[in-house]
């Protein structure tokens, strides 16, 4: 290979909600002609279906029975990421509360992980110019040996304010609560636990706006890429 930038990179962006991980992670992805996987979605997909099928999210034991059920299907064009299940498109309907509230407990199951990181790991192995991978423990378990891995923080009021901003006039108070518990959920689950690798290369996106965050991690990439 005499042309680096021919070789796919696999990059890895971590982070709690609100950092900006996919408005960045999509945009980096078109900017860079790369693939783009929202992981995030697909613990909502596999949660639609389980609230659906009236399976107690409750048990974890009834969730783990029915973990491998779903048949997910992810589109990974960042201009259109598209999600199905079982050929349903679930892009509107895994974004509701009703799933919001739900998706920690059933993404904390070991069986739902092992189902869905096997998953993610198809699809980026098989993204044949490269591919951004957003998730919460993306550099530590599902590809640990990404060639990039990003960990996007911020302040919990910052985060706070634009989740409030995309679920538009929602209390910042009430959201601020939400996050930092369900990032606690997140961060102390036995099974991997939202956090940052070692070789992750931490970006504080709270006093920067989106177009420096884009443009920070795109340097990144691009360097990355110039040394492989």
């Amino acid at each position: 290979m005499e042309n680096g930038a021919a070789q796919p990179v696999i990059v890895a962006i971590d982070g709690p909600s609100g950092t900006g991980k996919s408005s960045t992670s999509k945009a980096v992805a078109a900017q860079l002609g790369l693939s783009y996987l929202d992981t995030g979605a697909q613990y909502r997909a596999i949660t639609w279906w389980m609230v659906n099928n009236g399976i107690d999210i409750e048990d974890p034991h009834a969730i783990a029975a029915a973990a491998g059920k779903p048949d997910i299907v992810s589109g990974t064009d960042p201009a259109n990421p598209t999600i199905t299940v079982d050929g349903t498109d679930v892009a509107g309907p895994i974004r509701t509360q009703e799933v919001t509230s739900r998706v920690s407990a059933v993404s904390a199951v070991p069986e739902v992980r092992a189902r869905v990181t096997e998953l993610q790991r198809t699809i980026a192995t098989s993204a044949e110019r490269g591919i951004v991978v957003e998730g919460r423990d993306i550099g530590t378990t599902v590809l640990p040996d990404a060639d990039l891995k990003i960990f996007l923080t911020a302040s919990p009021e910052a985060r706070a304010a634009r989740r409030s901003g995309e679920l538009k006039s929602v209390d910042v108070n009430a959201t601020r609560e939400a996050l930092i518990k369900r990032d606690a959920a997140d961060s102390s689950r036995k099974t991997s636990p939202l956090a940052k690798a070692g070789d992750a290369v931490e970006v504080d996106t709270t006093e920067l706006t989106l177009a420096q965050v884009i443009e920070c991690v795109v340097t990144l990439v691009e360097e990355k890429r110039a040394g492989k």
